[in-house]
């Protein structure tokens, strides 16, 4: 990466006066600060969330920053694909082009094994299938912008990952960390695949994967639970976590930085890419399986009834 000694901030970020951003789950926590920060960069900005409440605060709170932000709240649960085409079609009706597409929203270990309206294991549906029946959907408005950037975000928890065909929906065995490491390393499998198809089919998008360190974000909380090792790690070990603010800059880096390149990886460059600032991120060998890779796009479209 060209910019290995120097420390990007979100000061970094290119300004431009025109650009639309979509983030889902960004109404709090890493995906809010993405929103923030492009915000302050000039882009229009569509928040995503399940919650119309928190999506009013959000945009208070962006609102008190920069009053001028361009910016907006969409409801949308990634956990139904009955919700996600109603928001796609909503989106393909208005016909504006879709310059950067952020795959942030995620669902972490849930204790039991909870299914989406569809019937998909929760992580998996929500992680995996939810943003790859989204950006299928969007894709004619990626297509329209000259400078389209899909930016999925994994996890660290993608080391451990395998994609299990035989049980994708962890419905013979459900361990919440294990169901949690396979969608995160779907989520990698698919940024890569989506640049592979892109390259292709010219659909001229550059498709990029992030992940935030270890952040101090509720999703250790709301998914494991307060009192679970991560939950009790987070509220009373919280200096080994990096703030949102500091997580979301790999993301950001990949979104916006002339240095980042379609098909790569980012994520924090310090302490085992737990915390630190934007470089090139190790890739985990079963992420670099094409056949696999090839595969899990096939029965993704099936499971999510959608067609790239």
């Amino acid at each position: 990466m060209k910019n290995e000694t120097k420390n990007w901030t979100a000061d970094d970020i290119p300004q431009r006066n025109e650009g639309l951003a979509l983030i889902t789950g960004s109404t709090e926590g890493v995906g809010y600060e993405d929103a923030l920060a492009l915000l302050l960069a000039g882009w229009s900005v569509i928040i995503m969330g399940r919650n119309s409440q928190k999506g009013a605060e959000a945009i208070a709170k962006i609102k008190q920053v920069n009053p001028t932000a361009k910016v907006s709240f969409e409801k949308i649960d990634l956990a139904n694909l009955s919700s996600i085409k109603d928001f796609a079609s909503k989106m393909v009706s208005k016909g504006q082009a879709i310059n950067l597409l952020i795959n942030n929203a995620g669902v972490m270990t849930p204790p039991k094994r909870l299914e989406t309206a569809n019937g998909f294991e929760l992580q998996f549906g929500t992680n995996h299938l939810g943003h790859f029946a989204l950006t299928a959907q969007l894709l004619p408005l990626l297509r329209k912008a000259k400078d389209a950037r899909v930016v999925t975000v994994s996890s660290i928890a993608n080391r451990s990952g395998k994609i299990n065909f035989a049980d994708l929906q962890s419905k013979l065995s459900y361990t919440p960390g294990v169901a949690y490491a396979q969608s995160k390393l779907a989520n990698l499998m698919f940024a890569f695949e989506l640049q592979r198809q892109s390259d292709i089919n010219g659909w001229g998008i550059q498709s990029l994967a992030a992940h935030p360190g270890v952040s101090r974000t509720n999703l250790l909380i709301t998914g494991a639970g307060r009192w679970s090792f991560s939950g009790m790690m987070r509220t009373f070990l919280p200096f080994l976590f990096q703030s949102p603010a500091q997580g979301a800059l790999p993301t950001l880096f990949a979104a916006t930085s002339p240095d980042a390149t379609g098909g790569s990886y980012y994520g924090p460059n310090k302490l085992s890419e737990t915390r630190g600032y934007p470089s090139l991120s190790k890739i985990p060998a079963q992420a670099e399986d094409e056949n696999v890779a090839a595969k899990l796009w096939e029965v993704s479209q099936q499971l999510a009834d959608v067609k790239f």
